[in-house]
């Protein structure tokens, strides 16, 4: 297939607005909507991290530094 006609192609599929268009094209190249992975957890892992969030805001957090200190302390390493 000639180039300019690939161009042609895909210049009317951006400037389309008709779903119906649109659908179809995804469903002839077999392109399949991606899940945002947000939507696939369940609603106790997102409060989970909403909250742990929250608590980095404040400052509520243990930093990488004084665990390594502690373990170090702790175990004699």
């Amino acid at each position: 297939m000639d180039i300019a006609v690939k161009y042609r192609i895909i210049s009317e599929i951006i400037s389309s607005n008709d779903e119906r268009v649109l659908n179809a094209v995804k469903s002839l190249l077999n392109i399949e909507d991606e899940v945002d992975f947000w939507e696939e957890l369940s609603a106790e892992d997102r409060a989970a991290i909403d909250e742990g969030l929250e608590q980095l805001d404040k400052g509520q957090y243990v930093s990488h530094e004084s665990v390594r200190e502690e373990i170090k302390n702790r175990f004699n390493f």
